[in-house]
């Protein structure tokens, strides 16, 4: 096998983090018509955003303990009927309670599926081509918010929200049978003792890096969940505009996703401090542009490069501190950015059906952020001294 190539499994890896994504984000282009059909406030339809992560935030560490050590094609192929189970319940749901329930049992899934998915493609490469290989999987939830979440909003405007989650099933039964087919059943994981891993929590540095996931990420579901009910009822764009704005937002999320690879590759430290400010400058500037249609969209793809430019940092963060527990480490990560969204998805549906509707959501995401800033700086400043005093550990 040519080594320089990608194998065929870890694409169909990427097609299930694509669906998966896309099941997570598609709740943000079709809200508006959700709370219309089931006769919920937007802002309770905004709640299926956090039910949905706070069952990663809980199930995800939870069941890759335990699935760690069984078959992994039998687990993967699992995950993803479970995955369809609750897309084609939400397809069904007669009403918000069952489609509450529904995205629970969807969001179980994602946690378990990257963390174990993860591994796999690393085993499915060479040494060299490992980070490839994961950051292949993962441009499936990236293309998710560029393709998934616009062509949900645009099915969901065509044939009634209840398609788009026939459509996510659909896709998700794909990469199931391909799963199922292609992917070798590898050995029973050598994962680490669940106490060496657990273990790797002892260190404050690892405490500190999970802390800053959670609280800066929180400013990007806050706004991210409720751009089409703000781009609707604020800016003043009609339905079929929504879709269109996703996609612009979406190229950003790409852009801002490369830009911090690169830049967190060069000093870590500083790149995390600079795109966790300028994330919190972006809502700001949405905020200020609400009521003015282009540079309304304008603010809104720079904010999506801006906030996906921190996803490198803070994972390489965890990373670096996750010692003998990397693997547990990473899906904690996994938790805290969907804690955050959990958190963002409650807050933006607070805010749109208090008094201070829709405009002040931006102004709402950068409070938790803004503590974030004050814990990079913490951390920074921690990792300055260990350098400092231990000259050999800069490496």
């Amino acid at each position: 096998m040519n080594q320089e190539k990608m194998p065929f499994q870890v694409w169909i890896l990427t097609l299930a983090a694509f669906a998966i994504g896309t099941a997570e984000f598609v709740i943000a282009g079709i809200l508006p018509q959700i709370a219309t059909s089931l006769s919920i406030t937007e802002g309770q339809a905004g709640y299926l955003i956090s039910a949905y992560a706070l069952a990663i935030v809980i199930g995800g560490p939870i069941l890759t303990i335990y699935l760690a050590r069984f078959n992994k094609k039998v687990v993967l192929t699992g995950l993803m009927t479970l995955f369809i189970i609750g897309n084609i319940l939400s397809a069904l749901a007669p009403n918000y309670h069952l489609l509450l329930l529904s995205r629970v049992i969807a969001g179980l899934v994602q946690g378990p599926f990257y963390g174990i998915g993860a591994v796999v493609a690393t085993n499915l490469v060479s040494e060299k081509m490992a980070g490839r290989a994961v950051g292949q999987m993962f441009a499936g939830l990236t293309l998710a918010n560029v393709l998934g979440v616009p062509a949900g909003t645009w099915i969901g405007l065509e044939f009634g929200w209840h398609i788009t989650f026939c459509v996510v099933a659909t896709f998700g039964a794909i990469a199931m049978l391909s799963i199922f087919t292609s992917i070798k059943s590898t050995g029973h994981g050598e994962a680490k003792d669940i106490k060496t891993q657990l273990m790797a929590f002892k260190n404050p540095m690892l405490l500190i890096s999970l802390a800053i996931t959670a609280l800066s990420w929180s400013g990007f579901m806050t706004l991210y969940g409720y751009l089409a009910p703000i781009a609707m009822h604020i800016t003043g764009y009609g339905e079929s505009a929504v879709t269109w704005i996703l996609v612009i937002v979406g190229f950003g999320l790409i852009i801002g996703n490369t830009l911090g690879g690169r830049s967190s590759d060069k000093n870590l430290n500083k790149a995390s401090m600079f795109w966790a400010i300028a994330m919190v400058v972006s809502l700001i500037a949405v905020g200020l542009t609400i009521d003015n249609k282009l540079l309304f969209v304008v603010a809104a793809f720079i904010f999506g490069v801006a906030s996906f430019a921190n996803v490198p940092a803070m994972q390489l963060r965890v990373m670096n501190h996750g010692g003998e527990g990397q693997e547990l480490a990473a899906t904690a990560n996994i938790s805290a950015f969907n804690l955050a969204n959990a958190f963002g998805g409650f807050l933006g549906g607070m805010v749109l059906d208090s008094q201070l509707g829709a405009s002040m959501i931006p102004f709402a995401a950068i409070i938790v952020p803004i503590i974030g800033l004050l814990f990079i700086a913490k951390a920074n400043r921690n990792e300055k001294s260990i350098k400092t005093s231990t000259p050999t550990f800069a490496n």
